[in-house]
């Protein structure tokens, strides 16, 4: 029997990164065999023609978009004006020149980092609007949450559908890790790991370990935006998250535990914390498409770490 994904010409922007290759490899298990992955050394999509190439080349029915300029707290203090002017530009195109050739849906992810700074916790989608983002991410979280005014007003003017998925930080195999861009998980596993290695009795993190984050497995965002791909047509953003909220100073215990790491971890108060809380309300997913994360965070971590110690040798880092 034919799936919803089978004849479906689908174009996945980033398909060759973190979050892109886990969408693929469900694209192609769900039996979709028309996977289109434009690499940036092809299509630099940043570029107008080179989006109008993609569309010409490709001609997708459905576009996830995935590719993103991002990173941690040091990356994005030290490149904001390339992370807003990139990220504002991939979207904006994308989403016009699909328009333009009648695509039939666009899928769009956003980011935590659009949440205002003070948002209630939960972060309810009701209240994305309601305040600017924290600082050091907000070029970031500015440009992604574009993509949700775009998609709204073009569903109003042009009755063309899109949707806008809010994922909460992911983690898992694959991810980078490198320690100048990299997020906080596996910045925390190649920080232990290597002290563990060096036999060093301990290790410096940023800020004071109080703030809170959420964390999402990677697989199951992959899933979570193709159920919505499936089964949501709405004008209203969708939070992805577990919903459930960890301190960076337990987080970073649980690593070191996972790692074998068993010395002292010492805070730098002089670096920023970032945002105090992260959470989001995870309802609205559950009741419109069936979502609901599969990986608690202890299980995820699990096979992360051990993805990082066997593949050590080859993990992925990303320079800006």
């Amino acid at each position: 029997m034919p799936s919803f994904w089978s004849e479906q010409r689908v174009v996945v922007t980033g398909g060759a990164g973190f979050l892109g290759s886990f969408v693929v490899e469900q694209l192609r298990a769900k039996g979709c065999r028309h996977v289109v992955v434009p690499r940036s050394k092809d299509y630099d999509l940043v570029q107008m023609e080179a989006v109008k190439q993609l569309y010409s080349d490709a001609k997708p029915d459905i576009v996830i978009h995935l590719a993103a300029r991002v990173g941690g707290i040091g990356a994005n203090q030290a490149n904001p004006g390339r992370f807003f002017y990139d990220n504002l530009m991939m979207g904006a195109q994308l989403i016009e020149v699909g328009r333009q050739q009648g695509l039939k849906k666009f899928i769009a992810t956003g980011t935590i980092c659009a949440y205002p700074k003070f948002a209630p916790i939960p972060f309810k989608e009701d209240d994305i609007w309601n305040g600017y983002p924290e600082e050091t991410n907000a070029p970031y979280g500015l440009a992604k949450k574009m993509m949700l005014a775009q998609s709204q007003a073009y569903r109003d003017q042009y009755g063309f559908n899109s949707i806008v998925l809010f994922p909460v930080n992911l983690y898992g195999p694959r991810d980078n890790f490198d320690l100048e861009t990299s997020h906080v998980i596996p910045a925390l596993i190649r920080k232990c790991a290597t002290a563990k290695e060096e036999g060093r009795a301990s290790i410096t993190l940023w800020g004071d370990g109080s703030p809170t984050r959420e964390f999402l497995y990677v697989e199951d965002a992959a899933e979570g935006i193709l159920l919505a791909a499936e089964q949501y047509d709405g004008s209203l953003p969708v939070n992805l998250g577990t919903g459930e909220e960890i301190s960076i100073r337990d987080l970073a215990g649980l690593i070191a535990s996972e790692v074998g790491f068993d010395g002292h971890i010492q805070w730098d108060t002089t670096k920023p914390n970032g945002q105090p809380r992260r959470c989001l309300d995870v309802n609205r997913a559950k009741q419109l498409f069936g979502f609901q994360a599969r990986h608690r965070l202890r299980d995820g971590l699990k096979k992360t770490v051990q993805w990082f110690q066997t593949n050590r040798h080859a993990v992925r880092e990303v320079h800006f």
